[in-house]
């Protein structure tokens, strides 16, 4: 065994669960959550057929960093990490919408003003901005989230306001609490030498209060550029060194892939599978700061897991 795929645990007190593309989510009692990031990998809204060893680990851990550093902002679902691949949390009531902040004109937002659009989201972009160009302030582009299988859409403040989806007060809080996350995100990461660059923040409901959901500045809901040599790549036009899953969609995109019926996933082989691991390994260490220690694979990795979990949970329920 080399990754972690898909696991089936039995928990007292389990109400349900869900699995995502890369998390499978076990609900108990209603009341807390056990989200296991598992060591699948998607890109262009479908799971690739091969797992990437230690992609789990890492976003978990980058994760539980960040909601670590950041409590102080606003409160988050996270109670314990008992596991390397594994966060129990509280479960929120999700707000149905999505919060984006870019922080530079990039990625989808690039591709949009250069076909003609000088608005995101309901947010006015002026005239004469360059791909990678940093805004002056950072900007909230909401997504409202896509069923599963289906893509997020945007849609403006004003419009998630008057359809009733968010009401009016909350948002202002959320708002708030994502341009705050942004802002100490960007400060953690000079302090590595990158730039957050965009990133994307799920919020719910515990109690009546505002609570952050799910991940918070991992490689695979966020974008970073390498702060050194930016202004000179900027300058000269060139494109960004990039910390993100770009690189994994722009593999794809060059094998003829991009999520389209008809089109087939290219082979992963062991090489491009080692390669991808090296890659978020990397991400890691970068991210944090900190060497990554790898959590061994073997046979009774699902065991030691479950042990992990049930320990938890006994001290909660």
């Amino acid at each position: 065994m080399d990754s972690i795929v898909k696991t089936d645990f039995d928990f007292s007190g389990l109400t349900g669960k869900y699995t995502g593309k890369v998390r499978d989510v076990y609900f108990i009692k209603d009341k807390y959550m056990v989200m296991v990031a598992t060591d699948r990998i998607s890109a262009f809204d479908v799971v690739l057929p091969r797992g990437i060893p230690y992609k789990g680990q890492v976003l978990n851990q980058i994760a539980s960093k960040f909601l670590d550093s950041t409590q102080d902002i606003v409160r988050n679902w996270k109670i314990a990490c008992p596991d390397p691949m594994v966060t129990v949390g509280y479960k929120c009531q999700p707000l149905p919408v999505e919060m984006i902040v870019r922080g530079y004109l990039t990625g989808s937002s690039w591709r949009s003003y250069k076909a003609g659009a000088r608005q995101i989201c309901g947010v006015d972009i002026p005239d004469g901005m360059r791909e990678h160009q940093k805004f002056d302030h950072p900007i909230v582009t909401p997504t409202t989230k896509a069923e599963i299988g289906g893509h997020d859409q945007d849609i403006s403040k004003e419009e998630i306001i008057a359809k009733g989806l968010i009401p009016a007060d909350i948002y202002e809080k959320v708002e708030q609490a994502a341009l705050k996350l942004f802002e100490r995100g960007t400060e953690i990461a000079r302090q590595k030498g990158l730039i957050l660059v965009d990133t994307k923040y799920e919020f719910g409901l515990l109690d009546g209060d505002i609570c952050l959901m799910d991940e918070i500045h991992t490689p695979d809901s966020s974008r970073y550029f390498y702060l050194d040599g930016y202004q000179e790549r900027f300058d000269r036009g060139e494109n960004q060194r990039q910390l993100s899953k770009e690189f994994v969609r722009e593999w794809l995109m060059d094998n003829g892939f991009q999520g389209q019926k008809g089109q087939k996933v290219p082979e992963m082989t062991d090489q491009i599978v080692s390669g991808i691991s090296d890659r978020y390994i990397e991400l890691y260490e970068a991210v944090t700061g900190e060497r990554f220690s790898k959590r061994p694979y073997g046979e009774n990795i699902f065991e030691s897991m479950e042990e992990n979990i049930k320990n938890m949970l006994a001290r909660l329920l």
